[in-house]
């Protein structure tokens, strides 16, 4: 293999984990669902991963800064999760992300290891071995770690049905459901199981594109009355916890 060969594969490598997108969400009952499910068929087609359920660790501290800046809704957020997918085990495919988002533009860069690996890092600190064209990928989640002084605070799973354009297959979309939670045993080798999130959605619809939205999918959308949200499903666990404590609150005080 040539130099110029080599270069353009660990681009490649890099590349295909750092992302820069506009992303936009619907919340659709079951009849919008079925609806759009029906008619995205001749459009697009379901990816690698298909129908599959994502699980998740996010970090946070103490305080609980990253989630109640993000429910601040400032014009700059960022957060941090380890992903995988399916039964997790030691060696199961995971990603360490580090995801900001700046007036509607969402920027994505993640680190591709062993589930194992990146879970000693987050939990335990341990540092992993790291190529140096993930060197800079890693940097700035250790530096965002170690500011913050984040820790595993929640997992978080959801079941996904995910499609790619056929005409543009960075133009993606996704339908979530089935959310839940747990703020215990954080380690997805556990499992998927949690706590349903209360009055979510049928389905959580996202749109994520570099460029524009193809009139296609405009056209659908228009034509059913299907209008954009905004949503967030680790933030809308902590507002349902925070209604408890308020309830439990208010009852022992009556």
């Amino acid at each position: 293999m040539t130099e110029t060969e080599k270069t353009k594969v660990v681009n490649q490598v890099f590349y295909a984990n750092t992302f820069k997108r506009h992303e936009m969400k619907f919340l659709l009952n079951e009849e919008q669902f079925n609806l759009i499910s029906e008619k995205i068929g001749p459009f697009m087609t379901a990816d690698s991963y298909g129908l599959n359920t994502i699980l998740n660790i996010y970090l946070d501290n103490q305080n609980n800064d990253v989630i109640r800046t993000s429910l601040g809704k400032p014009a700059y957020k960022e957060k941090l999760r380890l992903r995988a997918y399916g039964t997790v085990s030691d060696n199961s495919e995971a990603f360490l992300e580090i995801k900001k988002k700046f007036k509607g533009v969402v920027y994505k860069r993640r680190l591709e290891l062993p589930y194992k690996v990146l879970h000693d890092y987050i939990t335990n600190g341990t540092p992993p071995q790291i190529n140096e064209q993930n060197r800079q990928v890693f940097e700035e989640t250790d530096y965002f770690i170690r500011r913050l002084e984040l820790a595993p605070a929640i997992v978080l799973c959801y079941d996904r049905q995910a499609f790619y354009g056929n005409d543009d297959r960075e133009f993606r979309l996704t339908f979530d459901g089935n959310i839940r939670s747990r703020r215990t045993e954080l380690d997805l080798r556990k499992g998927d199981y949690g706590e349903p999130l209360a009055n979510q959605p049928f389905r959580v619809m996202e749109v994520k594109s570099a460029g524009g939205v193809p009139m296609w999918l405009v056209k659908i959308l228009s034509e059913n009355k299907i209008y954009n949200g905004s949503f967030s499903k680790y933030g809308n666990i902590c507002l349902n916890e925070i209604r408890q404590i308020r309830s439990v609150q208010q009852c022992s005080q009556a």
